[in-house]
């Protein structure tokens, strides 16, 4: 008995498919980023390549850091 392979899909990055700008001001973009504690989605789930996983990430601490996105949640 043979197994089939496993093959999923390669995530396209959003913000290089559809040329989104990514700024920290707009934080209901950046929420979908976010799980549920207040913790960033790492690029192998998000999808995201490694330029825009990066810029990302400064513009959710940038978010943070102005309070428009809370540290954590309760």
């Amino acid at each position: 008995m043979e197994r089939g392979r496993l093959f999923q899909r390669r995530r396209v990055c959003r913000f290089c498919h559809d040329s989104t700008p990514l700024d920290y001001k707009d934080a209901g973009l950046l929420r979908n980023f976010l799980t549920e504690r207040g913790r960033i989605i790492p690029r192998r789930t998000s999808g995201n390549c490694l330029r825009h996983q990066r810029r990302l990430t400064v513009a959710i601490k940038r978010a943070r850091q102005i309070a428009l996105l809370s540290f954590a949640e309760e």
